[in-house]
């Protein structure tokens, strides 16, 4: 059965991207190595990853994907989007549907590995909606951001499974047990 993981990091107040979609506050934070959310075990264990658009429009325009920067993935990445979009590497697929409308096929590209929900609380909801979010996977950094993109828009019960520190992050991992709507 393939599982479905939301794995990200937030700001201590709870958002994972500043009011400008800015990750400067995230990627100035030192990491260590060999840790509970080690970002490199994890994508090893990653055989289909889904986005919204503003995360691919986030890091097409970071890495500058256009201009001959390379996309960070290997694995085939699904957009969830209404918007008519130019994919930037093969791999990239966009789809304008609901997540249980895509499990089989997101679970077929998956193979025997993991689904990655990247980015985006609002998204990482909807899959939760449809009975499609199994772990949340979240490393806290040392900031107060005051207001931006939230960690989460839905009302969920999680069980707290596991908990770590990279270097200033906490991080913890924890199983959706259920809606609390």
């Amino acid at each position: 059965m393939t599982t479905y993981r939301f794995f990200t990091a937030t700001s201590l107040d709870g958002f994972l991207a500043d009011e400008h979609d800015g990750l400067d506050w995230l990627l100035d934070q030192p990491q260590e190595d060999d840790n509970l959310l080690d970002y490199d075990r994890f994508i090893d264990g990653v055989g289909a990853l889904v986005m919204g658009r503003s995360t691919y429009e986030w890091v097409t325009e970071n890495l500058d994907v256009a201009g001959g920067g390379e996309w960070p993935y290997t694995q085939p990445a699904f957009v969830l989007t209404h918007a008519e979009l130019a994919p930037v590497v093969p791999s990239v697929r966009f789809r304008a549907a609901e997540p249980a409308a895509l499990r089989a096929e997101l679970e077929e590209a998956a193979g025997d590995k993991e689904v990655w929900i990247v980015g985006g609380g609002d998204l990482a909801r909807q899959f939760a909606d449809a009975g499609m979010l199994d772990l949340v996977d979240v490393s806290v950094a040392p900031v107060l951001l005051g207001s931006g993109k939230p960690l989460f828009t839905g009302a969920y019960d999680l069980e707290l499974l596991e908990t770590g520190r990279n270097a200033g992050f906490l991080e913890a991992r924890y199983r959706v047990v259920r809606s609390r709507s």
